[in-house]
C-alpha cells in the first residue's frame, strides 16, 4: 500500500491514508514523499470528492472507514484490482511468487531490467537499495511485481497474484504459511495452480527445481515451464557455488555459474543464490545480454530489512531481518554464519505474523534457531485475537531450545530483552532481530544500551 501510494503521488495524484501503526522505514519514506498518513481510523479521514478508495487486505467489516465507504457508496477497489485496472493491462508483467525470497528476487529482477535500460515499472513489498523505493510506474511495457499468495481483501478471498496478469511467472518455493486464511498446504497449492493457469502460452513459468511442491504444482501448467536450481534435473542448473565471507568491513559474496557465465552476488546463502538464478533466468528469457545481467547482479545492494546491518557498537553488530517463517529464519541464520564465521550469533524473535502467533509452528520453531548460539523470544503480538487453544506457546519453544544446551530466554517486553542481552553480548557478537513489524524500536534501543 505504501509503495503504491508513493508511486501514485509521483504521477501527480493527491494521496492520503490511514493505518493503525506506521513505523520506519515506510513511515519516513512516505513522509519524504509528502504523503499524509493518519494514525487510527475515522470516517473524517476520507477526503470529500475522492476519486477512488483503495482498501487494504487487513481491513475488515466494522472498521469505521470501511463502513463509511459502503454506506456512502463510494468507489472502492482492492489494491490488486487497482493495479490491474490502471497499470497492468497490455503490459509484459513479470510476477515473482513463493513463500520465501519474493522481495529479494523481485528487487534484483527490477534492477537488472533497469540496468539494461528497459525502464521497468515495479511493485515490491520492501525498499530495494538500488532502486530507492518499493514502487514506480512508468510508460514502459515491462512491469515487475512481487506476487503475494495472501488474500486480496475482505470482499475478495482469492490470492492477490491472480489479479496481476503474469506473462512470466516465478515460483521460488511453496510451503505452508498464512494459517489465518489457509487450512493446509493443499489449499495453498490450489492458489498457485490458479495463478499458473493464467500464464499465456507465449509466456514462461520458472519453477524451483529443488522444491517438490513447486514441481507438483507445475505439472498442470498450460504455459511452458523451465526448472531452475541445483538439481541435476534442472534445465537452468546452478553450478560451482562458492561463498566468500566478508573481511575488513567488506561484505561477503557468493559466486555461481549459470548459462556458462560466472556471477558474483553480494549476498550470502544458498537461498539468495537461487533467488538470483531466478532473476537471471527471467532476464535471459527477455533477451537481456548476459554481460549486462552479470554486472547488474554484481552491483546489487539488497533490500532494507533483509539481513540489514543497523549499527555496530563496542564490536557488537545489530542486524534487522524480516524473517518470520521457520524456513526463512533458518536460511537467514545460515547466511549470517557464512557472513560472520566464528562470531557468536544471538537471535531475537518477535512472533508477530498471523501464522507464527499460532501454534502451527510450535514444533518447527526450535529447529529453525539451530544455528544461533543464543535465542530470546518476545511475547506473542496481539495474543487476544487468537483463541487460547490455537496460540503459540513461546515459553515452550524456549524450553525446547534450552534443552539442547544453548542459552534461551523468554522476555515479554523490549525493555526485558535489552536488559537480558546487555550483560551477555560481547565484542565480536552478532545480534539478529527477526520481526515483520517495528518491534517497538528495538534496534536503536539495543544500540543505545549496548554502547
Amino acid at each position: 500500500m505504501g509503495s503504491v501510494a508513493a508511486a501514485l503521488r509521483e504521477r501527480g495524484f493527491t494521496v492520503t491514508g490511514s493505518d493503525e501503526n506506521v513505523y520506519p522505514p515506510m513511515s519516513t519514506f512516505l513522509q519524504e514523499k509528502g504523503i499524509v498518513i493518519t494514525a487510527g481510523f475515522r470516517e473524517a479521514n476520507l477526503p470529500e470528492g475522492a476519486d477512488l478508495i483503495v482498501i487494504g487486505n487487513a481491513m475488515k467489516r466494522g472498521n469505521p472507514e470501511v463502513e463509511a465507504v459502503l454506506n456512502r457508496k463510494l468507489y472502492y477497489l482492492s489494491l490488486p484490482e487497482t493495479l490491474k485496472e490502471f497499470f497492468l493491462r497490455g503490459r509484459h508483467n513479470l510476477v515473482v511468487t513463493g513463500t520465501h525470497g519474493k522481495t529479494t528476487t523481485t528487487s534484483l529482477l527490477a534492477w537488472i531490467l533497469e540496468s539494461a535500460g528497459l525502464e521497468p515499472s515495479w511493485l515490491i513489498g520492501g525498499i530495494p537499495r538500488n532502486l530507492g523505493q518499493g514502487a514506480r510506474f512508468r510508460d514502459s511495457k515491462y512491469v515487475v511485481l512481487e506476487g503475494d499468495e495472501y488474500d486480496t481483501a475482505f470482499f475478495d478471498k482469492r490470492s492477490k497474484f491472480v489479479h496481476y496478469m503474469p506473462e512470466l511467472a516465478i515460483v521460488n518455493n511453496i510451503e505452508f504459511d498464512h494459517a489465518d486464511i489457509f487450512n493446509d498446504l493443499e489449499e495453498i497449492k490450489l492458489s498457485f495452480r490458479r495463478f499458473l493457469n493464467i500464464v499465456p502460452g507465449n509466456g514462461l513459468v520458472l519453477l524451483n527445481a529443488d522444491d517438490p511442491n513447486c514441481i507438483e504444482v507445475g505439472r498442470t501448467s498450460p504455459a511452458p515451464i523451465v526448472e531452475v536450481g541445483f538439481s541435476p534435473n534442472a534445465a537452468n542448473q546452478i553450478r560451482d557455488l562458492r561463498f566468500q565471507a566478508g573481511t575488513g568491513g567488506a561484505p561477503g559474496f557468493s559466486e555461481f555459474t549459470l548459462f556458462e557465465t560466472r556471477f558474483t552476488l553480494p549476498l550470502l546463502g544458498e537461498y539468495n543464490v537461487r533467488n538470483a538464478a531466478m532473476a537471471v533466468s527471467a532476464a535471459h528469457f527477455y533477451g537481456i545480454p548476459l554481460e549486462t545481467v552479470r554486472k547488474a547482479v554484481a552491483a546489487f545492494e539488497g533490500v532494507l530489512r533483509r539481513q540489514e546491518l543497523r549499527g555496530e557498537v563496542r564490536g557488537i553488530r545489530v542486524i534487522d531481518d524480516f524473517g518470520h517463517h521457520p524456513t526463512a529464519i533458518r536460511q537467514t541464520l545460515a547466511g549470517l554464519r557464512h557472513q560472520y564465521p566464528g562470531a557468536r550469533l544471538w537471535a531475537i524473535f518477535e512472533p508477530r505474523s498471523n501464522t507464527t502467533r499460532r501454534a502451527v509452528f510450535q514444533h518447527e520453531l526450535p529447529a529453525a534457531f539451530e544455528q544461533a548460539d543464543g535465542v530470546i523470544f518476545a511475547k506473542v503480538a496481539r495474543l487476544e485475537q487468537i483463541p487460547e487453544h490455537a496460540r503459540l506457546n513461546p515459553e515452550r519453544v524456549i524450553a525446547d531450545i534450552a534443552a539442547t544446551g544453548k542459552p534461551a530466554f523468554y522476555e515479554p517486553s523490549v525493555d526485558d530483552i535489552v536488559e537480558r542481552i546487555r550483560p551477555l553480548a560481547a565484542s565480536g557478537d552478532v545480534i539478529v532481530v527477526f520481526s515483520n513489524g517495528g518491534f517497538d524500536g528495538i534496534h536503536s534501543r539495543l544500540l543505545k544500551e549496548l554502547a
